[in-house]
Formats: C-alpha cells, structure tokens, sequence
C-alpha cells in the first residue's frame, strides 16, 4: 500500500488486530522511506444497491441513523441500536452474497427491531412498508398480537393446563392418580398418539 505521506509504493505492517467482532481487520504500517506511521482497516466487501440503481459499500451507522428515527422517545438506549445494526449486518452477510438490495436489508432490520420495541417497530414499518390507510395499522398490530399470544401459549397446549388427560378431562381420577390400586403412582399425561390405550386401562382398572 503507497504511503499517504510521501507516496512510497510500499509500506509494511507493523501490528494488526481485529475489531468489530472480527469483522474487521485493523493494521498499523510504516513507510520505510519517511518511517511515519499510519493505519488502515480491512473488511468483506459488501454492497448495497439502493433503488435508483446507485451502489454503496454496508453502512452500520446509516442503520443506526434510520432506526434511531422510529426509536425517538422510546426507551432504546445507543447500545442496543448497535447491537440491532450488527444483527442486521450478520444476517444479510449470512446470504453469502457481495451484493444486496437495500430492500433486504430493511427487510432483516423489521425482526430485531420487533423484538427490540414494537412501537418503534410499527413506526418504521409504516414508512418502510409504505402504510396507506388505518387498516394497514390494524393489520400490523393485529399480527402482533396474534404473535404474541402464541409465544405466550405453553408447550402443552391450552386443553391440558389442569393436567386432565384431554380438553374434556375425560381420563378422570384413573388417569391422574394411576387407579385404586396405585394412589400414589402417578401416570404420565397421555398424548394424543395413545389416548385410546391410556382409556383402556382405566376402564380396566
């Protein structure tokens, strides 16, 4: 690399080190002819291609800049817009390709950002998604909702939260207790895949 000072053709690296989370590979060089010192920083390549054509290199701080206009009064402090930023560079490079839409990546900005604040979530789907009418909001915050209510649900499923054996409780005290002659063994929760079986044995019991 030519010296920035004198011009040198040539210089040689003197330390490196690594910096944003590997991303990058930072080097201290020397000219050997002036002997003055200076650095530079290597990273993958990666580009975007804006809408009107226009390419330019993965910016994280204009992901910062975007999103911190749809956090504005929000409780989302400077840290975890970085953590968003790199969330989003991570998953785009994931593609495994040098070039991508700017589309896309505001696409992989609209699930950490979710997760980080829905209000600035909506915020910024309702510019990045162009929201025309009332219902796109209701239709944004009705999937949220729906989102949410699944994520609450336990793996076991809404009929079994009082440990019967189906949404009726159709086992009865045999399927719970493991019948008269075992009130203290405890029987597994049948699944769907052997309830017949598990209703056998209590009629037998």
């Amino acid at each position: 690399m030519h010296c920035p000072f004198c011009r040198h053709v040539d210089s040689r690296v003197i330390d490196s080190r690594t910096a944003d989370d590997g991303s990058t590979i930072r080097r201290r060089r020397q000219c050997p002819a002036c002997q003055r010192r200076f650095s530079t920083s290597e990273t993958a390549m990666l580009t975007v291609v804006k809408r009107s054509g226009v390419s330019e290199p993965f910016s994280r701080s204009k992901i910062v800049t975007g999103v911190r206009k749809a956090c504005q009064g929000r409780p989302v402090s400077d840290d975890d817009l970085a953590v968003l930023a790199q969330q989003v560079e991570e998953q785009v490079r994931a593609s495994g390709q040098a070039q991508v839409e700017a589309h896309d990546v505001g696409l992989a900005i609209l699930a950490p950002l979710r997760a980080l604040d829905e209000i600035a979530y909506l915020r910024f789907a309702s510019v990045y998604q162009a929201f025309d009418t009332l219902e796109d909001f209701e239709e944004a915050i009705a999937l949220l909702r729906v989102e949410r209510d699944m994520a609450a649900v336990p793996e076991h499923g809404p009929g079994n939260r009082d440990g019967r054996s189906g949404p009726s409780g159709s086992g009865g005290e045999a399927d719970r207790t493991g019948g008269p002659n075992q009130p203290n063994a405890p029987r597994a929760r049948p699944t769907p895949t052997h309830l017949t079986s598990v209703r056998e044995e209590a009629r037998h019991d």
